[in-house]
């Protein structure tokens, strides 16, 4: 067995807090265009009334639990919250990560 998977089996798939919470699920993935690597995961949670916030977590702070066949993360729904996020139909620069935000898991590749 490897290790290897294509992009459109991950997107979609669950993605689970510290506390066991389902967070949301990945809706797509950053690409870093000169190193070739992921750099973080889009989690799309749901809201009220049908719409969606999008948040960024570092790639490599996802572990595949295969299992739950799911994603988790070792942030909480409230910590995932407090950081930088896009609402549904919200023009947001994914590609720009000058800036810094509280949680560790945010924007590092």
């Amino acid at each position: 067995m490897h290790t290897m998977v294509p992009s459109d089996r991950v997107e979609h798939v669950a993605v689970f807090g510290r506390d066991g919470t389902k967070l949301g699920t990945i809706e797509r993935l950053m690409l870093d265009k000169v190193s070739g690597t992921v750099a973080y995961a889009v989690i799309k949670t749901g809201g009220l009334l049908g719409t969606h916030h999008h948040y960024p977590v570092q790639w490599s702070a996802l572990k595949y639990d295969p299992h739950r066949q799911a994603f988790q993360v070792e942030v909480t729904l409230d910590e995932l919250s407090a950081g930088p996020c896009e609402f549904d139909g919200e023009e947001f620069d994914w590609g720009d990560r000058s800036r810094a935000y509280q949680h560790p898991n945010y924007w590092s590749v």
